[in-house]
């Protein structure tokens, strides 16, 4: 069970039998949708399920679905209602780990992140006309978040693109239709440059998906992106801003990623998923150096 958005990451993959898709910020945030989803789960049968949602909303919902065996984590609120609470594995560990913790024998070692993107044939009319148009390497640049003192500031995206640019490099900016704006910004500031293609929200999420896994590098803020990237082995620059990846939501068993981050700040790390104003009113740690971001590319390219 997953949300509209997340559920494309899972449309390809063979080990998922079904999807159960939750609208739980659109038509079905409401008391009625949560009744309706947790009838809809009812009739379905389960007799298992692991939840790994700190969410009392997720705890209720699970409950009223009448699951007879429900394992939760014990730091969940609500937590008592589940049949069973498991300690999430110490903070100190990354989130894919705390994540397995849920099982009582979880696999050792703890397996690859994994995605299956769809093929060539199943990609939408407007990534394959990008893709019959730039048939050199590609790059891509995600510069959006769900939370604004996780992005990077778009000069320093603006810097980026100009640099890859000039290595004969097509830049490929991704995003949700929330992320339109910041990448309008980006690409209209490289004059519409023949080598730049703006498709944030203009292509599902599982054309990202090809696009990231067959692409030279990517750069991208503390977000979905970056965890796509792990899956893939992408060559990764990651810029943490207010958030930090010793939050356990840095690169998983990436060997091609390099994190950027301002570790000077005292502010720093303000809060574990990051805000949408910064509390200081400064948003310094969201201005880390362009070259910083420029030399890591570089090296990766130059593996």
């Amino acid at each position: 069970m997953t949300t509209p958005v997340s559920a494309e990451l899972f449309r390809n993959d063979p080990r998922v039998d079904g999807i159960i898709v939750y609208d739980k910020r659109g038509r079905e945030k409401s008391l009625t949708g949560l009744l309706e989803k947790a009838s809809e789960i009812r009739r379905l049968g389960f007799a298992a399920v692991y939840s790994l949602h700190r969410s009392f909303r997720t705890s209720l919902l699970l409950f009223m679905a009448n699951i007879p065996n429900r394992t939760g984590f014990s730091d969940s609120k609500m937590a008592f209602l589940y049949t069973r609470q498991i300690q999430r594995a110490s903070a100190e560990f990354h989130a894919v780990v705390r994540n397995f913790s849920i099982l009582p024998d979880h696999p050792r070692p703890i397996p690859e992140i994994k995605l299956i993107s769809p093929d060539v044939k199943d990609l939408s009319p407007v990534t394959r006309n990008v893709l019959r148009q730039h048939s050199g390497p590609m790059a891509i640049l995600a510069p959006g978040s769900a939370w604004k003192t996780k992005q990077w500031h778009e000069q320093g995206f603006i810097e980026t693109a100009r640099f890859l640019i000039q290595k004969r490099i097509s830049v490929l900016l991704i995003g949700s239709k929330a992320d339109q704006a910041v990448c309008r910004t980006i690409d209209e500031a490289l004059h519409s440059q023949s080598r730049v293609v703006d498709l944030a929200g203009k292509i599902p999420l599982s054309d990202t998906m090809f696009l990231v896994e067959n692409a030279v590098l990517m750069v991208c803020n503390d977000s979905m992106a970056l965890h796509m990237a792990s899956a893939f082995k992408t060559p990764t620059v990651v810029v943490f801003c207010a958030t930090s990846p010793v939050f356990g939501f840095g690169p998983w068993r990436n060997p091609k990623a390099i994190i950027i981050e301002d570790r000077s700040l005292d502010c720093k790390p303000c809060r574990r998923h990051g805000s949408m104003s910064c509390p200081n009113n400064t948003g310094k740690c969201m201005m880390v150096s362009s070259q910083k971001v420029m030399d890591a590319v570089d090296r990766l390219l130059k593996r």
